[in-house]
């Protein structure tokens, strides 16, 4: 907190801070706990009639009541990862769309428009990386447009949570209705690492998803489209190991792109859990990405997979930041 030469607190952030990483003290409410005050970390989204925003790591928004302010002061930007590959948000923005391509796409200014018949809101949402060449409003009310066309709901997909993230956008997003819906994060580590985690043991690769290697991959709507987007990407791997009438007991997705390697559709038959076939996947997947040349690894999961968060963890992987997907108000839902 930011103190005075006579050792006072003082308040050194305003209205013109919009856009700024802040850390800002204030009164607790009555009643709320025995602290007297409570701290707050992250992006000034807005100050408004007396009411200030504040978008955390996590894309949490906090309103506080600017009159129970007793300190606060703008901050260096979220400091860099200090283990592991660095790397921008914009850089793995681009690498992770890479991975999984729309069957169509247009562009919006520096926004992609992906489609891809509604499979995953991935494939199915705007990627907004820098200035859309139009007004908010004008560029919002094109993207229903685009996605009505298509008979799908509108998503716009933001971060938040590092340097060069979209706090402000997903912010005005928020006030203009759209709903966020599920969150997740994007984790990164160092490759070698993961490749010494598991014995590659029996599981095999190949260029395509066959019919049993889709058995065991747990999403809805696996048509036509879908195989094509699972297929996409600069370098394209599929893992699988051997189970039970014909369906694989474990798969892995892997994506070669020049010094990335990333990593998805990590399933395991939930009888063959705690045998190590998750980490044998990826082993093999992480070796094949060290023959190609990739040196570093990412790869997306949700917030409440507590299962998933622990094992990557356990590999070196950590938060680079989280991603959201802000949906039109009126537009109904789509898979993830």
């Amino acid at each position: 907190m930011e103190i005075s030469a006579t050792g006072r607190l003082e308040v050194r952030v305003t209205a013109a801070d919009v856009g700024k990483r802040v850390s800002v003290r204030r009164l607790r409410d009555a009643g709320d706990s025995a602290e007297k005050f409570t701290d707050t970390v992250g992006v000034l989204t807005s100050w408004d009639d007396g009411v200030l925003v504040i978008t955390k790591r996590d894309g949490e928004r906090v309103r506080i009541e600017a009159s129970s302010l007793v300190a606060g002061k703008v901050v260096p930007p979220a400091p860099a990862r200090r283990r592991g590959p660095a790397a921008s948000y914009e850089e793995l923005a681009r690498v992770s769309s890479r991975a999984w391509r729309p069957v169509e796409s247009e562009r919006l200014g520096a926004w992609e428009l992906r489609a891809a018949a509604g499979f995953t809101r991935r494939a199915n949402s705007v990627l907004p990386l820098g200035d859309p060449g139009l007004p908010l409003d004008d560029a919002l009310a094109a993207v229903r447009h685009w996605y009505g066309d298509r008979g799908l709901p509108a998503y716009v997909q933001t971060a938040t949570g590092a340097e060069g993230t979209q706090e402000l956008l997903s912010a005005e997003l928020a006030e203009r209705g759209w709903v966020r819906e599920v969150s997740a994060e994007l984790w990164t580590g160092p490759l070698a690492p993961v490749a010494d985690v598991g014995e590659p043991g029996a599981v095999s690769l190949a260029r395509t998803g066959d019919e049993a290697w889709l058995a065991r991959y747990q999403r809805k709507g696996l048509s036509e489209v879908a195989l094509r987007v699972l297929g996409g990407g600069p370098s394209v791997w599929f893992a699988s190991v051997p189970g039970e009438g014909g369906v694989p007991a474990a798969i892995g997705r892997l994506v070669v792109d020049g010094r990335w390697a990333g990593f998805a559709a990590v399933e395991v038959d939930p009888a063959r859990r705690r045998e190590g076939l998750g980490r044998a996947v990826m082993a093999a997947l992480a070796r094949r990405a060290l023959d190609e040349g990739a040196s570093a690894a990412w790869l997306q999961v949700e917030t409440d997979n507590v299962a998933a968060r622990a094992l990557y963890a356990g590999m070196g992987f950590a938060a680079h930041h989280a991603y959201h997907h802000y949906r039109a108000p009126g537009a109904a839902g789509a898979g993830r």
